[in-house]
């Protein structure tokens, strides 16, 4: 079932084209909802596009329709002089369903079928103002697949046999996969605001239960009192389904929870639905977070709001996939979103679940966004019935961040590889304090063992730093011990030496010779695909003589041009660069295994970019923060066909070689140690799970014993003790 794959035409007329054929019947076959408001309908356009709704059916589908009811003179001057207006239209539609004709008995028959088999589900609508009645005339339709495409179609043709062949009516079709996506969804969000009763203007009632009980009892061959009724069907695995289906969030049919899900989501409820679940990437975190609103969704009656907060734009396109998949229509919020009007359809949303005429909506943002007078305005009126997910919930531990979490929210969800905070223990505890009790912690070495990640082979490859670079290490060194020696015990980290330590790391992320070894590590692999190389947000010197004026390129260029000029390999790269289409392209190019070999990146893919496909890593920068090398690590293991064992190239930079530490000044003996510890916990990490250990260890023993390391330094590498 795939909307996508029909060539519709942009506008359809009756007298011109063959509407119930070559619109309703391909469209139908190939969707699983159909809704439909409309002035005037008739049960002759059922049958009249019976084969594309027979089709709707067998895919599970079903039809919502929105219908006004035909009054007569009588009805509405009854209306005016006071009678009530729901008796009025029961009796409206009762002389509807009255009927001497065989063939409107035939009609009649198969809506009753429809609707007692749970097919079709049947509202009415009217204008209702100051003791004044008339009739709903919008003319609006929208048909979805299983996929999420949509298609949208107004105009004036009404839901008659009569409107499709015998009156001169158009419409006009628009298409949720092309540039007319905002328009669909807009198109959605109209109808989703009369058929749950919050459209200004217009009044939206249930069918009357006893106009459906006379339609029924008439015209229905197996009837049954609309009472107890309650109606089964089956979905395309043949298993069977009843109004379960139709819940606003539900469980897709593909996902199955695995056990360390499901006692994820125990401890969360067991908690009231607050905690943290600290996965390692790809382990499924997102997945575990929607069903864990599944799950409390159900134990809320059926009620819930749901707030989503990601740290960028690309985590949220991301996210948007998923939402999708359990059921939920999500409002799209950053500044580039592609649904123009996600402020007002917020706004609206926040509305009507407060007033209690919805009970669910779905909202994604990133951070950023949600720090903006407006949204947070709009979050903060949420209270009882709400959940808050944060993903990548360490980010929202910055003093800067934390302050906009929405304390009156009661249900709560911090999502993290790592939750701790690299060097601020204020950030971490408030963040446990905020979300609660970790209810499950599940590390790289469990996904591995479960075969939810890929195993690894890890080879460290050491690069030394020229004789210039450790001079300008040691001197920053120098300044940061001092500037830390005269802060008080325990006080965080000033701005300054923030800046010394970022200014000091990127000597080791850009160290010159990583570009000549790189060159010499990757050649086995230019004719391979699948291939990643993560850069430092850093420059390069790429003049031959130090003693000229020296020529600086960011890293990540001098990197894409060996990799595309010099070795003729299909490249892309990947940064915040890039706009979101653009990466979105890049990772399907990347993907297909054809058209590029290798992505060189920074940053930006270190939370939460799937591309599983990865396959060989050569990790030229890393951080002193576990959160980024585990996720980078992370990133590379993801589960792929034909992917049966990663590899990853760690470039260790050391200030000189372990062998010539006797004839090396004390003083920059002692200096540089503190970068080989570093580098030591890095490796040793990420040696303990690799599939060939030996490698690594080789070069941890050596080391450890040229520099006089112990393990118990090791051990307590953090705080203040790891920057220096």
């Amino acid at each position: 079932m795939d909307l996508s794959t029909i060539n519709f035409k942009t506008e359809y007329r009756s007298f011109v084209d063959d509407v119930p054929k070559e619109f309703y019947e391909p469209a139908l076959k190939n969707a699983v909802l159909y809704q439909r408001a409309v002035g005037f309908f008739s049960s002759s356009s059922l049958s009249a596009i019976a084969d594309g709704i027979e089709g709707l059916i067998l895919n599970g589908g079903r039809i919502q329709l929105v219908a006004s009811p035909k009054l007569s003179e009588e009805d509405i001057q009854a209306i005016k002089e006071g009678y009530e207006e729901r008796e009025i239209i029961e009796r409206a539609l009762s002389r509807e369903i009255n009927t001497d004709d065989e063939k409107n008995k035939d009609r009649l028959s198969y809506l009753s079928r429809l609707i007692a088999d749970g097919y079709l589900d049947v509202k009415i609508a009217f204008l209702s103002t100051n003791n004044e009645i008339a009739m709903y005339h919008e003319k609006l339709g929208i048909i979805s697949d299983d996929k999420k495409n949509a298609i949208a179609f107004s105009g004036s043709m009404n839901e008659s046999e009569n409107a499709f062949s015998g009156n001169y009516e158009a419409f006009d079709v628009f298409c949720s996969w092309t540039k007319d996506s905002e328009r669909v969804f807009q198109k959605q969000m109209a109808f989703k605001a009369i058929w749950e009763d919050y459209e200004p203007g217009v009044k939206t009632i249930e069918f009357p239960k006893a106009v459906k009980e006379k339609l029924l009892k008439t015209y229905h061959p197996n009837y049954q009192s609309v009472e107890n009724h309650t109606f089964e069907k089956q979905d395309d695995g043949g298993q069977i389904m009843d109004k379960e289906c139709r819940k606003a969030i539900y469980l897709p049919h593909d996902f199955t929870i695995r056990p360390y899900q499901e006692e994820a989501i125990k401890e969360w409820k067991k908690n009231d639905f607050c905690g943290i679940y600290d996965m390692a990437t790809g382990t499924g975190k997102t997945l575990t977070a929607l069903a864990s609103i599944e799950q409390l969704f159900r134990d809320n009656n059926e009620r819930l709001a749901v707030i989503i907060i990601c740290p960028y734009q690309h985590l949220v396109e991301q996210w948007v996939e998923d939402i999708i998949r359990f059921g939920m229509n999500p409002i799209i919020g950053y500044s580039t979103s592609p649904q123009k009007h996600w402020k007002k359809n917020l706004e609206q949303a926040v509305r009507s679940f407060e007033m209690n005429i919805s009970n669910h909506f779905c909202f994604v943002t990133t951070v950023d966004s949600m720090k903006t007078k407006k949204i947070y305005e709009q979050i903060s009126k949420l209270s009882n019935d709400t959940v808050f997910v944060v993903d990548e919930a360490h980010n929202a531990g910055a003093e800067s961040t934390r302050k906009y979490l929405p304390e009156q929210i009661p249900f709560r969800l911090g999502l993290s590889a790592t939750i701790d905070r690299h060097n601020d223990e204020a950030g971490t505890e408030a963040l446990k304090e905020y979300f609660g009790k970790t209810c499950i912690t599940y590390s790289l070495r469990d996904a591995i063992d479960s075969d939810m990640l890929t195993p690894y082979y890890y080879h460290p490859v050491v690069v030394y730093l020229d004789e210039d670079e450790l001079e300008d290490y040691l001197s920053l060194t120098s300044i940061i011990v001092r500037s830390m020696s005269t802060s008080k015990k325990g006080k965080q980290i000033s701005e300054s030496v923030k800046r010394l330590l970022i200014k000091r790391a990127r000597i080791v992320a850009g160290a010159r010779n990583k570009i000549d070894i790189l060159r010499n590590e990757i050649m086995p692999y230019k004719d391979d695909n699948y291939i990643l190389v993560y850069c430092g947000a850093t420059k390069v010197d790429v003049t031959e003589n130090v003693d000229e004026i020296s020529s600086e390129l960011d890293q990540i260029k001098v990197v894409a041009d060996l990799l595309g000029n010099q070795l003729n390999m299909r490249v892309g790269r990947f940064t915040s660069l890039e706009s979101a289409q653009e990466r979105v392209q890049i990772r399907k190019m990347f993907g297909d295994g054809k058209q590029l070999q290798a992505l060189v990146a920074i940053k930006c893919l270190d939370e939460g970019v799937n591309i599983p496909s990865i396959k060989t890593a050569f990790i030229l920068a890393s951080s002193t923060n576990p959160k980024e090398y585990i996720q980078r690590r992370g990133r590379v293991l993801r589960k792929f066909p034909g992917k049966t064992r990663a590899e990853i190239y760690d470039f260790i930079t050391l200030p000189f070689p372990a062998e010539d530490i006797g004839s090396v000044k004390p003083e920059v003996v002692s200096g540089s140690k503190g970068l080989v510890k570093r580098e030591l916990v890095r490796m040793m990490d990420f040696a303990d799970i690799a599939d060939n250990p030996s490698e690594a260890n080789e070069l941890i023993f050596e080391l450890k014993h040229g520099f006089q390391i112990t393990d118990e330094e090791l051990l307590c590498q953090g705080g203040k003790d790891n920057v220096i």
